[in-house]
């Protein structure tokens, strides 16, 4: 299957570039995937499309401000430190602008001096390693100088840091947001938990590997990143226990998605456990567990728009899509949403 199989043409102003001041405000386009059906709604009806038999899975990961600016100790030059995975004793995988002059010993001053680091090794990509040092909290320090690490796409500033983070976030480690959730308000949530649908946390840490285009034009050719995630164990009984029970498992947004479809044996129960998962579902994947998705729009070639397809058929996303930019849907991350079931 040809990577441009998956193409639309977008117009750019369709691209929503700041978050609605009401998250719940947004507009809502349900495909029945089975006919095809589509209907136009707002963001707050979801609850009429979920029964007390459901279960709404949703990824409580949370986006770090890991865009930080600084400069080089040596020559004061600029520098731009992009966060992507932490490991042991304050040492960080980084991306870094521009890369080529942070050899492995180069020094960085952050702010007034708060947070300093240094280049302890590269690897064959080109990203480096920083071990960083601070007195205080870490965390505190973050949030004082980093930016939150927004798609290339958006131009804007974002005012203010919470609203590229769900209501629900809860476990830092990702470098960007599960756009789907950031739809819902805790006003929403409570309602369709008092409608009694159950709600099951997972959580996968986004990397930036999910904005990467796709440059092969074989889709199988293409090699995916791998991304942490994690399902306890209460939490997978509340979704084996839907199943069991005749109930939808609704996953909100394509991480919620490659999670269960990689933690879900081939019996179809989910099993609880962390690992790296680098799943890549695209048109022929069968799915185990997820019956229903609540997503936004993504980018034309993209892996995600793979990944819908997959679970609606491409001929029918591809004219769910069209619609859209018919009726001047708002697209990617702050953009609208679509409920697919």
């Amino acid at each position: 299957m040809k990577t441009s199989d998956f193409y639309y043409d977008l117009p750019k102003e369709l691209i929503a570039q700041d978050p609605l001041e009401d998250r719940s405000a947004s507009r809502l386009m349900v495909l029945d995937r089975k006919t095809g059906e589509v209907q136009h709604e707002v963001f707050t009806q979801v609850i009429d499309h979920l029964t007390d038999k459901d279960c709404l899975v949703i990824n409580d990961t949370k986006v770090i401000p890991a865009r930080l600016y600084g400069t080089k100790e040596d020559t004061g030059a600029a520098i731009e430190v992009l966060l992507l995975t932490r490991k042991k004793n304050d040492v960080w995988e980084t991306l870094v602008r521009p890369g080529k002059k942070c050899r492995v010993g180069t020094r960085l001053v952050f702010g007034d001096g708060q947070l300093t680091g240094e280049v302890i090794d590269v690897t064959d990509d080109g990203n480096r390693f920083i071990q960083f040092h601070y007195d205080g909290i870490f965390e505190e320090i973050l949030d004082q100088l980093g930016e939150m690490p927004l798609p290339p796409y958006i131009k804007h500033k974002l005012k203010d840091k919470t609203m590229y983070n769900t209501v629900y976030a809860k476990h830092d480690g990702s470098a960007a947001a599960p756009t789907a959730g950031l739809h819902f308000t805790k006003e929403l949530l409570q309602q369709i938990q008092d409608k009694g649908v159950k709600i099951a946390h997972v959580t996968l840490h986004v990397g930036l590997g999910t904005f990467r285009p796709v440059k092969s034009d074989e889709i199988e050719d293409h090699e995916m990143h791998s991304e942490l995630y994690i399902v306890d164990e209460d939490q997978a009984k509340i979704i084996n226990d839907t199943k069991a029970n005749g109930g939808r498992v609704i996953c909100v947004g394509t991480t919620s998605c490659r999670t269960l479809e990689s933690a879900t044996d081939e019996n179809g129960i989910l099993q609880p456990g962390s690992a790296w998962t680098s799943i890549f579902i695209y048109p022929g994947y069968k799915f185990k567990i997820m019956d229903g998705l609540i997503t936004n729009f993504h980018l034309p070639e993209s892996t995600l728009i793979m990944l819908v397809s997959a679970f609606a058929g491409r001929e029918q996303i591809l004219n769910a899509y069209r619609i859209a930019v018919e009726q001047k849907y708002r697209f990617f991350s702050f953009g609208d949403a679509m409920m697919i079931i």
